[in-house]
């Protein structure tokens, strides 16, 4: 393939969601020189979504009024919900995107604008972003998670990302730390997205609200008095205000973490270790804490070496990911 200069042109991120599509123009300092938003079609036909996908691609060609941006783009990167097959760029059967069923996504996006195009998923681009670009530059080996709604993760390898046989390896997301836990939408039983994902903080607190039903609680005043509307955001909120069952809540949290990054050290001993997403924010106070905590939770004898970050790529994370998806699949990477 022909080696090309990304100073002396573009990549574009694309980062697809149930609905919405974020596009991004990304130069070779790894900077988003321009980005637009625009709304996904999923429950549509397959036709219906990659029409939302070239519109959102087509966006960006209004900073390039005059003469377009085909000639300055050098590849395309996107970050897709999977399934998906990273290898052939096919989108298998994703829940959240149920208009693309074996959908060749990567040969449909290079026939219109005659690039390379790579797809993957967005928790491997945000991984690949952050040793490329990011808290893991200069880390040969990086271990990545997201903790929001979900848990997802993604595993770099002297700078590729490592996808297993099939394409389907670094579910990190789904690694059981508890074979008697609560029932995952996965079908497994104590994921670590179960216990550790926002959704999970926040039913946990209102399960312990519930039996202590009538307590005086901060949890309670910052919902309105209502659990059902507790989320994670309030318990922490109610943690750092000295709420009792929020501290609680949160120190299972760190615990449950504790465990399942053990558990990843023993098998991966990564360079680095970065974590992303909402619930990142919340618990980044307490990364040295988990850090320190490790050596009860795996054999590891110089576990608390390998750094605990926080990502440094937040909301754009999906546009960078694609980046530099697109930058390794066209085989440069800049340096910043």
């Amino acid at each position: 393939m022909v080696q090309v200069a990304m100073q002396d042109g573009l990549v574009i991120g694309i980062d697809i969601g149930g609905t919405k599509i974020a596009a991004g123009l990304v130069d070779g300092n790894a900077e988003i020189k321009y980005q637009t938003r625009s709304p996904m079609v999923p429950d549509s036909d397959a036709a219906a979504g990659l029409a939302a996908v070239i519109a959102a691609i087509d966006s960006l060609s209004v900073r390039f009024p005059n003469n377009g941006i085909d000639s300055l783009i050098h590849g395309i990167g996107i970050c897709s919900p999977g399934p998906l097959d990273p290898a052939t760029g096919i989108v298998i059967n994703p829940p959240n995107l149920p208009c693309w069923r074996n959908f060749p996504l990567a040969t449909k996006i290079s026939q219109i604008y005659g690039v390379p195009v790579k797809v993957d998923n967005d928790a491997n681009g945000a991984a690949l972003a952050e040793a490329q670009w990011g808290a893991g530059r200069g880390h040969r080996n990086v271990f990545y998670a997201t903790i929001g709604t979900g848990i997802g993760t993604g595993i770099v390898l002297d700078g590729r990302i490592y996808h297993g046989r099939t394409g389907a390896a670094a579910e990190g997301g789904h690694l059981s730390i508890d074979y008697r836990g609560p029932l995952c939408r996965c079908g497994k039983r104590g994921c670590i997205e179960i216990l550790a994902s926002g959704p999970a903080i926040a039913k946990r607190a209102q399960a312990k609200l519930m039996a202590q039903n009538g307590i005086s609680s901060a949890i309670l005043d910052l919902a309105n008095g209502d659990p059902g509307a507790v989320t994670s955001e309030i318990v922490n909120r109610a943690r750092a205000d000295g709420d009792p069952i929020a501290q609680e809540t949160i120190q299972e949290t760190i615990e449950f973490l504790c465990v399942w990054l053990g558990n990843i050290v023993d098998l991966l001993e990564p360079d680095v270790m970065i974590i992303g997403g909402g619930v990142a924010s919340m618990l980044s106070p307490f990364f040295d804490e988990i850090r320190n905590r490790l050596p009860a939770y795996c054999i590891n004898s110089r576990c608390r070496e390998i750094p605990l970050l926080r990502a440094r790529h937040g909301a754009d994370s999906g546009i960078l990911g694609g980046a530099s998806i697109a930058a390794t699949n066209i085989g440069v990477v800049s340096k910043r």
